[in-house]
């Protein structure tokens, strides 16, 4: 194989890598925005999901118990955010920073006591029998891959059949779009939204587990670094569509593995600020190229409902 190929081969495989956790938080991102909750809070989540994953897989042995418990923990938390969003209309911008101020903080104090200290079971990677031989894809999607990515791929095709060829997704919709119009069908826009926002909150929540459990098997206070974030960029830079995050989460896990990759040639700080740097770039980019409201966004996003009110 030539030196190109492996390099190619390489990146791809541990951009896929590393672009697990921020397919499935943005996932759920886009699933709680399509229903007009923004949750800003993706990076509390996951760094909750990402203890709490860790500290259940290390006293149990159990990596799956682990991954349950980081979703749990995720849902608990997105509910925070729910009561102070839908039920009490506070302001979804603010109360997602809050959200992911106080994952931080609680994270980095309960987790103490387990710095440094390597996951004794981790989460093996799997070898697809058969695909792992085509030549050329085969060592980059199914080669060594964690069962977390073929997960969130699953879970991309469900969510893309959930919200464009079910009623659910119709309901999802509509509560994004126009609540005022939902609610007169019949539609449970509260409801509606609170579960999108659980399942948003257990995808963030599971991409944090992901990472303490499988990707590197210890807690370390911060270890999300920021993704949350990229999460949020993602979701616009998809336009809200579920196949699209597959795209972006390869291309900013690719960045991810470059950053270190390339540190004997680039200042490893300008590195380390790449993904997010051409996250900004990229934004910024599509909000030149777009007038008006953002193509794809749910015209209520952001917005309360209050019911009697347009």
């Amino acid at each position: 194989m030539m030196g190109w190929e492996t390099w190619v081969i390489g990146t791809v495989a541990r951009g896929l890598a590393l672009g697990t956790p921020l397919l499935l938080g943005t996932l759920g991102e886009i699933l709680a925005e399509r229903s007009g909750v923004i949750n800003l809070g993706v990076e509390g989540m996951m760094i909750l999901g990402a203890f709490s994953g860790f500290a259940v897989a290390q006293s149990t042995g159990n990596p799956v118990l682990g991954l349950l418990a980081a979703a749990g923990v995720g849902v608990l938390a997105s509910m925070l955010h729910g009561v102070a969003s839908i039920t009490l209309r506070a302001n979804q911008y603010v109360s997602g920073l809050i959200l992911s101020i106080f994952g931080l903080g609680l994270a980095g104090f309960l987790g103490r006591s387990f710095v440094g200290v390597p996951l004794a079971r981790p989460l093996a990677n799997i070898t697809v029998p058969g695909l792992a031989n085509i030549p050329f894809l085969g060592p980059m999607f199914f080669t060594r891959q964690s069962p977390l990515l073929y997960i969130g791929l699953g879970f991309t095709v469900l969510l893309w059949l959930v919200i464009y060829r079910t009623r659910w997704g119709l309901a999802i919709r509509s509560a994004g779009e126009s609540p005022a119009t939902a609610d007169v069908l019949g539609i449970n826009v509260v409801r509606v939204r609170y579960l999108c926002v659980a399942v948003g909150g257990a995808l963030a929540g599971l991409a944090g587990g992901f990472l303490s459990i499988a990707y590197r098997p210890s807690w370390t206070e911060g270890m999300t670094a920021g993704m949350g974030w990229i999460i949020i960029a993602l979701t616009i830079f998809a336009s809200w569509e579920p196949f699209r995050a597959i795209g972006g989460a390869l291309f900013f896990g690719a960045l991810y593995h470059l950053s270190f990759r390339l540190q004997d040639f680039v200042t490893p700080e300008l590195l380390k600020l790449m993904p997010y740097a051409l996250a900004v770039v990229v934004l910024a980019l599509v909000g030149l190229r777009r007038s008006g409201r953002a193509r794809g966004a749910p015209a209520s996003l952001g917005l309360p409902y209050i019911r009697g009110e347009k």
